[in-house]
């Protein structure tokens, strides 16, 4: 393979051949608009506009668009894109991956093509990491897009209502993969079109491309409401939980039958990651709980809880999966270190840790809408990104978003050295190593970042730091608020930082230090608030005085740095640069080569090592057996690295099996969701009609019609004539929606005249007769909104309960293995049939709801909720609460089956008969 890219080149370097001409001809451009007048370079956005409008496309206008952006940026910023810059706006406006090295400047480059691409009308959006990358993109970079004449928006936390409209309609978006992802499932839950913000996915520009597609893909995006209360199961089943015994493997094998003399409750797979009750630990749940059998249908929550509970103390470690911060379990990003406020583990697993760490058990949630990243990406009409890591994940950007991958070379030759990486018996012998090579370093002045693949081992590393009295950073979750400022002065002559591996991500590490910080902190000495620090630093437009002076301020500031650290930095490279130093292999090849690539940015000189040994959990749970067995034999030490490359070999053979696994896990997720996803295309198409005004007479006469021939058709079967019954079952729940009680009581005789049609055509008739009075009575404009809000309710309400249940569907079906079933195909033949039961009855429901729905005056309202008050069923706000009824002299709860027969539960049924504030 690797004779064969020498002789023919690989895909990346013809793909920039064929590029090249482009390139030559936006180069070539550069005098031209370079004599532009200010005016005349900002009159070509509406001239391209006016060309795209009559049929020139974005290819023919992309050199001229191109040279008019780049001038822009040099006028506006004082920065004018290289030639690789080119290169990659052209691949990311050709919709694909740019893999451009860290500190190539990839925040310029998203510039050109979404300049190019915003001439169409349509909308560009730019998806960053998080809401400071966004906020300061989108002010930096927004500058030359208004100077082109072009409008910015932003969507981040907090933007709400008008202004988040507005950032949508803008020409350019800049916002999260998270905002921009809940947005749309908001849009699609909303009951007018007004209070929708998306107006279409056209094309997307993804900074980080690989950990916003990649990463965080395995986590589907959930929108969730309060469910029931919080029960006090979790803490219950954790006290009997935290009594069992563990036996922790490195891995089961599953053909491997129970071991009948095993001792311990439960058994933690480590490679696998599961948790399984053991004979044992069943037999002390049935005695603790007082049950026959656990496995019994009626106590499948208690066995939900207890292994929920198990995974919690068997799998889940505090400091490593998660912190524990101001009474609050917050997750850790496994990939990038960060804290992940607002996410929540699934399924009850965040519960069972909140109960195992003895903090409040948050209540349970109900999925009001979820998608996963994949699927939202996929709307969009172009999509591309950059990142500095992408080539090695090229296989599943290509199979799952059909995006391909292009490496581009860097502005300056690399002159960082990747050394080898050393193997230790031990632990113990490799962090004795680590501490000595960074005690190197740190005599003759080269700066350290250690990367590190937990806070539990940061914070390990610090202390034999301490002992040996080398002042440094830690960087981890627990002091992220700091993250930037920590990264940026990573580079400075003598520093030591220990770091997650990919704390302060967007943040570049400059050699000597990093002016822009080194002026915040004089900002913040001389009193600024840290809000007017952001101003200062930040690139919105503004007239304010005061933001001005401390513009001014830090301009001053910045300057007398930069001055200052170019001597440092200069000594910083006769020392030999950046040394990166890995403590550990990650499970992923892409994230040890992003922590390579925090040194050597922009031609600096740099250095990495990993240190590595054979206790590490990659070696350990992935790395081959013959491999520990050889070193045992060579009898080596605890303090001899081996540098042998059959252990190369090793690590990389287990990296890949671990990046096997998890693209199998996101694949599995993609596959179910699949599933969802066309469910979710109809069931959102639908709505849109509806918010879009659709006449929806023609679609509740037809739900009249299916509903009435699917009550009949389906009472009769196969029967020439229908009994009464049957008849009267049928008619059931027709009666006191169009039906009166005596209405349409057949004999069996009279019955025996009827076939199916005619019966449908009687019932028909009726309603219609019962629908055209209502409409008369209301008035068209009235009915057609009723029948819009009533549509758009019912749908949300059974969409909402359709969720809970195929969670459920898929909690269970991978049993169906078992029986040698694939699993997804049972999940898209049951979640097909369930669909189509939902459809049917919201067709029933709507139809329902229209008859029975009476429109009150505001004087009406305000009289039934007084009395309403008065006899106790309202809230303290004067809000009508159902409150359970006695009716006929039966009890009815809440959550029982009304009586009425619709088959919903009563708090949701909305008959008079057994609601009497209804009557």
């Amino acid at each position: 393979m690797g004779l064969l890219k020498k002789l023919f080149g690989t895909t990346s370097e013809k793909e920039l051949k064929a590029i090249s001409p482009i390139v030559n001809k936006i180069e070539a451009l550069e005098p031209e608009y370079a004599a532009l007048t200010d005016e005349q370079l900002q009159a070509k956005t509406p001239e391209f506009k006016q060309r795209y409008q009559n049929g020139e496309n974005l290819d023919a206008l992309l050199p001229e668009a191109f040279a008019a952006c780049r001038e822009a940026a040099w006028r506006v910023l004082g920065m004018k894109p290289y030639r690789v810059q080119l290169i990659g706006g052209i691949i990311l406006h050709q919709g694909r991956i740019a893999e451009m090295k860290t500190g190539e400047g990839k925040t310029l480059v998203a510039t050109l093509p979404a300049y190019l691409n915003a001439l169409t009308g349509e909308g560009v959006h730019i998806v960053t990491v998080n809401d400071y990358l966004a906020k300061r993109d989108s002010e930096w970079m927004g500058k030359v897009y208004r100077f082109m004449g072009l409008s910015v928006g932003l969507v981040i936390h907090g933007v709400q209502g008008p202004d988040k409209h507005r950032a949508y309609e803008a020409d350019i978006t800049y916002g999260t993969n998270n905002e921009f992802g809940f947005d749309y499932l908001r849009d699609n839950m909303a009951i007018y079109k007004q209070e929708m913000v998306q107006r279409g996915h056209s094309f997307a520009i993804v900074d980080e491309v690989d950990s916003i597609l990649i990463d965080e893909a395995r986590t589907p995006l959930i929108i969730s409401g309060q469910g029931d209360e919080s029960t006090q199961l979790y803490t219950i089943v954790d006290n009997f939980v935290s009594r069992l015994t563990c036996r922790t493997v490195a891995s089961v094998d599953e053909k491997e039958e129970e071991d009948p003399n095993e001792t311990a409750d439960y058994i933690v797979d480590e490679k696998a990651r599961t948790v399984t009750l053991t004979a044992n630990g069943i037999r002390k749940a049935e005695q603790a709980f007082h049950l026959e059998n656990l496995a019994d249908p009626e106590n499948t929550t208690l066995s939900h809880h207890i292994n929920q509970a198990i995974r919690a103390r068997g799998l889940m470690k505090r400091d490593i999966d998660y912190v524990v911060k101001d009474g609050e379990v917050i997750i850790v990003d496994e990939f990038t270190g960060r804290l992940m406020f607002g996410r929540r583990y699934s399924e009850g697993l965040h519960q069972a840790i909140e109960a195992k760490e003895h903090v409040t058990v948050a209540r349970e949630s109900k999925t009001l809408a979820t998608i996963t990243f994949q699927n939202y990406f996929r709307l969009y009409d172009k999509l591309s990104g950059m990142t500095g890591t992408a080539m090695t994940e090229e296989d599943e950007f290509n199979g799952t978003y059909s995006l391909d991958v292009v490496e581009i070379p860097t502005n300056k030759p690399l002159a960082r050295v990747d050394h080898h990486d050393v193997v230790y018996k031990n632990e113990a012998g490799k962090y004795r190593a680590i501490i000595q090579q960074i005690e190197e370093c740190h005599a003759k002045g080269q700066p350290v970042l250690v990367g590190t693949i937990s806070i539990e081992k940061s914070e390990l590393l610090s202390g034999m730091l301490k002992k040996k009295g080398i002042q440094h950073n830690v960087l981890n979750a627990k002091n992220h608020e700091k993250e930037a400022e920590i990264v940026a002065q990573a580079g400075k002559y003598g520093a030591v930082t220990v770091a997650t591996n990919m704390a302060g991500r967007g943040t570049d590490i400059m050699l000597g230090g990093n002016a822009e910080f080194l002026a915040k902190n004089d900002l913040r000495k001389a009193g600024l608030s840290d809000e007017l620090i952001a101003e200062a630093t930040g690139f919105a437009e503004t007239e304010n005085e005061e933001i001005l002076n401390a513009r001014k301020l830090f301009s001053e500031a910045e300057a007398k740095y930069k001055a200052a650290i170019k001597p440092e930095a200069d000594k910083v490279r006769a020392a030999g640069g950046l040394f990166i130093l890995g403590t550990e292999r990650h499970e992923s090849r892409r994230i040890d080569n992003q922590l390579r690539g925090r040194a050597g940015r922009q031609g600096d000189p740099g250095e990495t090592r990993f240190y590595l040994s054979l206790e590490d959990d990659i070696m350990r749970l992935f790395g081959s057996e013959r491999v520990m067995g050889m070193m045992e034999k060579l009898g080596v030490d605890e303090d001899t690295p081996i540098e042998q490359k059959m252990l190369t070999n090793a690590i990389e053979s287990a990296q890949k099996q671990v990046e096997s696994k998890n693209f199998q896990q996101r694949k599995n997720v993609l596959e179910y969701d699949d599933v969802m996803n066309t469910q979710r295309e109809v069931i959102y198409k639908q709505r849109r009609q509806v918010l879009d005004g659709e006449d929806m007479k023609a679609s509740v006469e037809n739900m009249i019609r299916t509903t009435i021939q699917n009550t009949i058709h389906g009472r009769m079967g196969e029967q020439k004539h229908m009994d009464a019954e049957s008849f009267r079952e049928a008619m059931a729940p027709f009666r006191g929606v169009f039906l009166t009680s005596e209405e349409l009581k057949l004999t069996d005789e009279e019955l025996q005249k009827y076939t199916a049609e005619e019966l449908c055509e009687m019932v028909e008739t009726r309603a219609f007769d019962i629908y055209q009075k209502k409409e008369q009575a209301l008035g068209a404009p009235l009915m057609r909104e009723l029948e819009r809000v009533m549509m758009l309710r019912v749908v949300d309400e059974y969409w909402m309960e359709h969720l809970d249940n195929m969670t459920e569907l898929r909690q269970g079906i991978g049993l169906r293995a078992y029986g040698q079933n694939d699993p997804v195909v049972e999940y898209k033949r049951e979640g097909y049939a369930m669909f189509e039961e939902m459809i049917a009855a919201i067709q029933e429901e709507t139809v329902r709801r229209v008859f029975i729905v009476r429109v009150q005056t505001n004087a009406q309202t305000v009289e039934r909720k007084r009395v309403a008050k008065v006899t106790g069923t309202s809230g303290g706000d004067g809000t009508v609460k159902q409150q359970p009824v006695v009716h006929k002299g039966e009890k009815i709860g809440r959550n029982d089956p009304c009586p009425c027969g619709s088959g919903l539960k009563w708090k949701k049924c909305t008959c008079k008969e057994y609601h009497p504030d209804l009557q």
